[in-house]
């Protein structure tokens, strides 16, 4: 049986498909990152190069442990006197948190400054023109890229920073960054410009499909960080950071036993997190999010799989009594 989405939702994926949507980030944790030492003390500790990045650079990234599983994703923006780090939502103060065990004698000061920004995000092959009609300036193409901004209009100009997206979503995505005061005037703003709300089945299809994990969801504190799409979280040239030789020795010398993988499940019934993955009467895997892919018409969800699983190959979830027939398929899932 074929599923059917409903029509509220499927309005609002093909908005973020054709034209521009819009969701309110402002949820993420936000820490800033103040002193003379803060490039160097975060470059000794993330999984990216910070240090190579410049005042309106930025880059995804993780901190890891010595055993080289993810304590937290990060995405880091560069400022003239500071560093931005967007955490998952609720981590902020645990980020602070975690950073601090490291700080010795550098001078660098950590706050969580969560709930003083608000975060926009704008989704779709409009969002650059949408973003240009708010602010009159749109990011550089490079992830997390942003240029200094205003939010126009009466009573006055609002300071804002317009971000390039990291694609979590698997279109075009630019950030609108403006103060925690100006929120509902910029959420307004974007949708008097054309850009549509998108609710959690829209926007959870657009993530899945484009194979995005979610930190607390698909990743924890038990994943190694190359057992989840990590290209872009990883600098191989930047050298030591903690978990580091385990990530190489990985890389260069071994393999990891599981990875996260797409399904593509038959019928309509969406699989709840946590459900087994079973090939040949043996547990070959688990479910971490599912959902209904508006684009596929059909359930798809993410799942770390053995590594013997290569895509292609046939296996069955697992649902109360039942049990649904699916196939591995490579991240992100083919339109």
């Amino acid at each position: 049986m074929d599923a059917v989405p409903d029509h509220e939702s499927l309005a609002e994926y093909r908005a973020a498909r054709d034209a521009v949507g819009v969701v309110d980030r402002s949820d993420l944790g936000v820490v800033e990152v103040t002193g003379r030492d803060r490039a160097k003390f975060l470059h000794a500790l993330l999984s990216n190069d910070i240090a190579a990045l410049a005042p309106g650079q930025g880059c995804a990234a993780t901190l890891l442990d010595i055993h080289g599983k993810v304590q937290v994703t990060l995405v880091v923006l560069v400022l003239d006197d500071r560093m931005l780090l967007l955490t998952p939502p609720g981590m902020g103060e645990s980020t602070v948190a975690a950073l601090d065990h490291y700080l010795f004698a550098e001078k660098v000061t950590l706050e969580d400054v969560t709930g003083q920004r608000a975060l926009l995000m704008l989704v779709g092959p409009a969002a650059e023109e949408t973003a240009k009609r708010l602010t009159g300036a749109a990011p550089p193409d490079a992830p997390w890229s942003h240029v200094a901004a205003s939010l126009d209009g009466p009573p006055e100009d609002i300071d804002a920073r317009v971000v390039r997206g990291g694609g979590e979503t698997g279109q075009r995505e630019v950030w609108l960054v403006v103060p925690a005061t100006a929120r509902e005037r910029a959420w307004k703003a974007a949708l008097a410009a054309g850009a549509r709300p998108l609710g959690v089945a829209a926007l959870e299809s657009l993530r899945i499909e484009a194979g995005t994990p979610r930190f607390g969801v698909d990743v924890d504190a038990t994943v190694l960080l190359p057992e989840i799409p990590s290209a872009h979280l990883i600098s191989h040239t930047k050298g030591c950071y903690p978990g580091q030789e385990v990530v190489v020795r990985i890389r260069d010398r071994g393999h990891v036993n599981r990875h996260l993988r797409g399904l593509l499940l038959e019928g309509e019934l969406v699989p709840p997190r946590g459900a087994e993955v079973v090939a040949d009467g043996a547990v070959v895997g688990q479910v971490t999010s599912a959902t209904l892919s508006l684009g596929l018409r059909r359930a798809i969800a993410l799942a770390f799989i053995k590594r013997q699983q290569e895509p292609g190959a046939r296996v069955r979830v697992s649902v109360g009594a039942a049990t649904l027939p699916a196939t591995v398929s490579d991240l992100p899932f083919a339109r």
